[in-house]
């Protein structure tokens, strides 16, 4: 391993720092004298006082000395205590048995007298280190070159509760932790197929993140697997706290304000992107799961669309994406109306804008701006604060700053509608990732309809549709199925279809297996109404 030491001066006082990087290195073997061991150990965790040493010697004559390592906090000292240490130190004294010094006194201690479930047998020190710093307990044996890495990790977490981000009327209640096992057997718990792999890696220097990839094999496509390995497997930094990071350093176009993957709180939805082709991607220390490839209508469906009849997804659905527009293009429209195009309004409409503006001093680009650069400061405002303040800021300050605004005659009352309806359309939104980025056009619309009108916002439209077409996702286009139209997507595609005509799994993926139904279903719907008519 390499050694990086820097020299910290504090007055006559002089303190040495390591930093080294953790990352297992099988090069530096263990030593058969276990204080030589403990030395080492010691040297890496250098200035660790959580790092608790405890030396024992076990059975009856006392003479195989052992020692235990692991960090206060991050272990289950009931596992330690009942698993390791009673099993070696008590039960092993009652019982007049004669131990050699040979591997068959290793295997014995490993296979024989430890408790524990998951044991695992290590000869070097950068697994050691890695172990002790993942939450395991190692255990070191005099006169052995080897160890033993014992699961017992236990510290403090988060419980499964549903997600804030992703409510919903009908369907499971449970959300990820963040806790990287705990979210696996989430997954695990609906997927009960063989062929559900799991390859897990570490990313980050410092953090040694745990990193899950997962897929269904026979049914995601392997290049997409071996792309987003390969995609991971290039991230070389300091530290991944959060999937945010992988994110951003896998997706294809980070210049897009759009998300290139979909991320979700939800097993359920994971689970069904699984099947549907996706490969998962899961960060310990958070409760996001990345799914890739990722489409724009993908980030505009909620699990809920599948969990409800047909046609009420689909109004929903249809609902969304002209809240989308609204929120996007809303207050740009309001001002190439006014200013550029008074002519297209009814004469009504026309004449009833003109008199709530009468007597404002700004432009209607200014009002604009005043309007929504204050909502968004409401709205951070809002999230930063605690639930409840949080909650009474969001509406009393939203309902104060407009009326007071009007009444001092700064905006016109129009406006205040026209940015309240694209405030709460932002909100109607599935994915949040997708509402900021258009929350984020929505200045650049203004800015177009300011300058040009209506032609400024159609041109932004086109350049906004060039630009979603030649996106893509590991591959994928991320306008799909609008590029590569199949009449079998289309039943889940804007609207979506009634289930039993959901034949195929979408195309976006690639998938092995294109069936998401067997044909035995629709045979025996046939035979059963064929039935039912004969009876009849």
């Amino acid at each position: 391993m390499t050694n990086v030491f820097s020299k910290l001066y504090s007055g006559k006082k002089q303190d040495l720092y390591y930093e080294r990087d953790m990352s297992p290195d099988r090069s530096k073997k263990l030593k058969k004298d276990i204080k030589e061991n403990e030395k080492e150990v010691h040297e890496y965790l250098y200035d660790c006082d959580d790092v608790i040493t405890r030396d024992f010697y076990m059975g009856q004559a006392q003479k195989h000395e052992m020692a235990l390592m692991y960090i206060d906090g991050m272990v289950d000292k009931n596992l330690v205590q009942e698993e390791i240490l009673k099993s070696l130190m008590l039960l092993t004294r009652q019982a007049p048995l004669e131990y050699s010094l040979g591997q068959n006194f290793f295997n014995m201690v490993k296979e024989g007298l430890l408790t524990a479930a998951d044991i695992k047998e290590v000869d070097n020190f950068g697994e050691v280190v890695l172990g002790i710093l993942s939450g395991d307990t190692i255990l070191f044996m005099d006169k052995f070159e080897k160890a033993l890495i014992i699961s017992t990790r236990g510290w403090e977490k988060r419980g499964v509760q549903e997600p804030a981000t992703e409510a919903v009327i009908r369907g499971p209640r449970e959300g990820f932790t963040e806790t990287y096992r705990v979210n696996i057997a989430l997954i695990r718990r609906r997927l009960k197929d063989p062929n559900l792999k799991v390859k897990t890696i570490k990313l980050g220097r410092h953090t040694r993140t745990d990193v899950g990839i997962l897929y269904i094999q026979g049914v995601a496509n392997p290049n997409i697997v071996d792309e987003v390995l390969k995609r991971l497997n290039t991230i070389d930094m300091g530290g991944v706290i959060e999937s945010g990071y992988i994110e951003q350093m896998i997706e294809g176009d980070w210049l897009s304000p759009f998300p290139q993957l979909r991320r979700t709180e939800r097993p359920d939805v994971v689970a069904a992107g699984l099947i549907e082709g996706n490969v998962a991607i899961v960060t310990d220390n958070t409760p996001f799961v990345l799914l890739a490839p990722g489409t724009f209508l993908s980030l505009f469906q909620s699990p809920e669309d599948y969990y409800e009849r047909w046609y009420i997804a689909s109004m929903i659905r249809l609902l969304r994406f002209a809240a989308a527009f609204f929120a996007m293009a809303f207050p740009a429209l309001y001002i190439a109306m006014t200013a550029y195009h008074p002519g297209m309004l009814p004469t009504d409409l026309a004449l009833s804008i003109a008199a709530t503006r009468e007597g404002v001093p700004f432009s209607a680009v200014v009002e604009a701006l005043i309007m929504v650069f204050s909502l968004e400061v409401l709205r951070e405002a809002g999230v930063r604060l605690p639930g409840p303040i949080g909650q009474t800021i969001g509406i009393v300050g939203g309902l104060v700053v407009g009326e007071a605004a009007v009444r001092a005659g700064i905006v016109s009352p129009i406006m205040v509608i026209v940015v309240a309806v694209n405030a709460i359309s932002s909100f109607a939104i599935p994915n949040y990732s997708v509402a900021i980025g258009f929350r984020l056009l929505t200045f650049l619309f203004m800015f177009l309809g300011t300058v040009a009108g209506l032609y400024g916002i159609m041109l932004g439209l086109l350049a906004l549709t060039i630009h979603l077409v030649t996106l893509k996702s590991f591959g994928a286009h991320y306008l799909s199925p609008f590029v590569s139209f199949r009449f079998s997507e289309g039943k889940d595609f804007i609207v979506r279809g009634p289930m039993p005509s959901m034949e195929i799994r979408p195309g976006y993926t690639r998938p092995e297996n294109l069936d998401r139904m067997n044909d035995r279903y629709h045979d025996t719907i046939e035979k059963a109404g064929d039935e039912n008519a004969d009876k009849q």
